[in-house]
């Protein structure tokens, strides 16, 4: 049976500022829905393991669809996905065959420097699995390095939360840092769509989308590559 490990923040705060940050709950309920709807189990991990925050942001009714409230008003989602998420330790990676990493601004701060996870990714990537990033999520990227020590990102073509969108939210000299500029820096081959609309870019087996109403694309971007 084909699995996907869904990879989530457990930041909680902008680390410049006192603001509240966790996971995009788009990002995650929308890739969600494609591998449910596709006969594909989803577990979640997380850095630290344990309890995901979610961003008030993307609780806010303008930013909700049915989607996002089914899953929300879930119990296990809430109680057993979001409330106790798998830590690096638990997981075996020859399990999955598709890892995908959400995003959220609360991705930031945990994900990019995570060498656990980028262990994980980097196993089921080299088991001809699939390695999928989305917006911020993109960042947990820059751990990973290939076979031969180089980045992984060198050379690949791929997007992410773009410099443009983050300027739209005037949070730039907020964040920690923009994942456009460190994934260009990282040799990466950034391909970017309109501001907050979607954008997929499929290099092979990694997948990854523009921003938060990407998360759906990504998703079936994923079920297409599986089937081939």
């Amino acid at each position: 049976m084909t699995k996907a490990l869904i990879v989530v923040t457990n930041n909680s705060k902008f680390k410049k500022l006192y603001k509240a940050t966790g996971i995009w709950l788009r990002e995650v309920t929308h890739f969600n829905q494609v591998m449910q709807e596709n006969g594909i189990d989803v577990d979640y991990a997380s850095p630290e393991g344990g309890y995901v925050p979610i961003d008030p942001l993307s609780l806010a009714p303008e930013a909700m669809d049915q989607t996002d409230w089914q899953f929300y008003l879930d119990d296990p989602f809430r109680n057993t996905h979001l409330a106790q998420s798998l830590a690096p330790t638990d997981i075996n990676p020859a399990d999955y065959q598709v890892i995908y990493f959400a995003g959220g601004h609360g991705a930031m701060t945990d994900f990019p420097d995570n060498k656990d996870l980028a262990s994980i990714a980097s196993t089921i990537y080299n088991n001809t699995g699939i390695i999928a990033a989305n917006c911020i999520g993109v960042s947990a990227l820059l751990a990973i390095r290939s076979t031969d020590g180089k980045r992984f990102v060198n050379g690949r073509n791929l997007t992410s939360f773009t410099n443009d969108e983050e300027a739209l939210n005037g949070l730039t000299k907020d964040v920690e840092f923009l994942p456009e500029d460190e994934l260009k820096k990282a040799g990466a081959h950034f391909e970017k769509g309109e501001a907050f609309k979607s954008h997929v870019v499929v290099d092979d087996r990694l997948i990854t989308g523009q921003n938060a109403n990407s998360a759906t694309d990504v998703g079936e971007a994923v079920i297409k590559a599986l089937l081939k």
